[in-house]
């Protein structure tokens, strides 16, 4: 497709469906290398048999800090360094009331959302500081800058992951090193898949319902979002450091959409739309 990552060498977590696919993707098929990191076995050495010798597959729960850390240091070994860490594994985390929430619930989704963008951000620095280049991408959400489009636990984590960026972007940038974080909205994945259907796989049906109503009479797509990291990754920016682009065709942050999910029955809900611990 192209040559704007030619050379470069990037760890992208949560990169066996959704966002994190489409971005491996698309990073491929313009010159980078990729470590693929996931819990999900099967996808993750399909998609990586599939991009060849660019990319390879890594188990690893983004939860864990040596887990993160071995998935980066895989990076370097085969590949000879980093320079871009996409953060962007996540999960929908506990839901229902917040009389309700259960502890070990809160925790997991903490853990999942915000903790392990601070694990990746870590060892991205500890490779890419004495590199004195790099590029650290951290997934978002509008959820992540408005109330009432996530979950209690996902909007306050999503909150954390654009502070976190604006913070650790004023550290690094004079090691030449750009942070910056990615808002999407409404984006068809296993999550919302599970939420507009109730069935993870049912990605065509999601697509009907979430764009129904939407301003661009469509709904987002994995590869829209891998767009918005592409550039963020790129050369194209930069001069970009700090920054939280949000891709929200359908202006959530602006309008009036509000995904009620106080009321949904107290649960967790992880990766793929997988429900609980």
């Amino acid at each position: 497709m192209g040559d704007r990552l030619d050379g470069k060498v990037a760890v992208i977590t949560g990169a066996s469906s959704g966002i994190g696919e489409g971005t491996a993707r698309r990073f491929v098929a313009e010159g980078a290398r990729c470590v693929l990191v996931d819990l999900r076995d099967v996808a993750g050495e399909r998609l990586a048999a599939e991009l060849g010798d660019a990319a390879t597959y890594v188990h690893a729960d983004v939860a864990r800090e040596a887990d993160v850390a071995a998935a980066i240091d895989v990076a370097v070994e085969r590949f000879g360094r980093v320079d871009c860490v996409f953060n962007n594994a996540g999960i929908l985390g506990a839901v229902g009331p917040i009389a309700q929430t259960d502890e070990g619930a809160w925790r997991r989704s903490l853990d999942v959302l915000l903790t392990s963008v601070f694990f990746g951000i870590k060892h991205a620095a500890r490779v890419m500081i004495p590199q004195g280049s790099g590029v650290i991408l951290n997934t978002t959400s509008t959820a992540g800058l408005r109330a009432g489009l996530g979950p209690h636990v996902y909007t306050a984590a999503k909150h954390g992951v654009v502070g976190l960026t604006q913070s650790v972007a004023t550290e690094l940038g004079p090691h030449g090193i750009r942070v910056n974080a990615i808002a999407p909205g409404g984006t068809v994945t296993g999550l919302t898949a599970h939420l507009s259907t109730g069935d993870p796989d049912a990605l065509e049906l999601a697509r009907e319902r979430m764009g129904r109503g939407n301003p661009m009479r469509r709904p987002g797509h994995a590869g829209d979002i891998a767009s918005a990291a592409l550039f963020l990754a790129s050369d194209d920016a930069s001069w970009v450091n700090g920054a939280v682009l949000v891709v929200d065709g359908a202006g959530e942050v602006v309008g009036d959409r509000n995904f009620r999910f106080f009321e949904m029955g107290a649960d967790i809900v992880q990766e793929a739309g997988r429900s609980g611990l």
